[in-house]
């Protein structure tokens, strides 16, 4: 169907968000020209608030407003334990448990050997550096339970186990093919408390 140009646009952006198709797109357009036009202005500038002041943590590579994030300078975290995860979602997730005390690093992404992604193009040098001269003692894979998962996993015990770091990975309360921004609390909790090393 034809839309007036600025409603086709605003369509055309919804649909490039994830998970959004082309109904959802419209609805979407549709109920934001609906919206008053303070709230239509909020909305916009939090968009671009949140675009402009977040940053990734040079720590951890988390997304955060402060850098180093709120995690990685917090003195009461168990700094002999980094939880590696594929996105800042992932951290959330975990931290919702309130049960994991150690650090994370992000790896803002997979290796995906089919996509063409490769150790370099993810967040996983400095891993490797923050370990050279830390007290950490154990690694906890925690990417999600899918082939590019699993590949990141693999090379970084690879990696890791020559350097006498224990690499363990989260157990497998999480069904194969599942993201765990999405997996429930108890299941995040079983997940990490029966981790195994890899």
């Amino acid at each position: 169907m034809l839309y007036p140009t600025p409603i086709a646009k605003l369509i055309d952006s919804f649909s490039k968000l994830p998970g959004i198709g082309a109904k959802t797109a419209t609805r979407l357009a549709f109920y934001t020209i609906s919206m008053s036009d303070e709230d239509v202005n909020d909305f916009a500038k939090n968009l671009l608030a949140a675009k402009r002041e977040l940053t990734y943590c040079s720590v951890c590579g988390r997304l955060t407003d402060d850098d180093p994030c709120i995690i990685c300078t917090d003195e009461t975290r168990d700094r002999t334990k980094i939880l590696v995860v594929e996105d800042s979602k992932d951290v959330s997730a975990m931290e919702k448990i309130q049960e994991y005390r150690g650090l994370y690093h992000v790896l803002q992404g997979l290796i995906s050997p089919m996509n063409g992604v490769g150790p370099d193009d993810i967040n996983l040098k400095s891993l490797i550096a923050r370990l050279m001269d830390s007290e950490v003692d154990e690694v906890i894979i925690a990417t999600n339970a899918t082939a590019d998962g699993e590949a990141t996993s693999m090379y970084i015990s690879r990696v890791l186990k020559p350097a006498g770091i224990k690499v363990t990975r989260l157990a497998r309360g999480l069904a194969v093919g599942s993201d765990i921004e999405y997996a429930d609390e108890v299941t995040l909790l079983r997940a990490i408390e029966n981790r195994t090393e890899l």
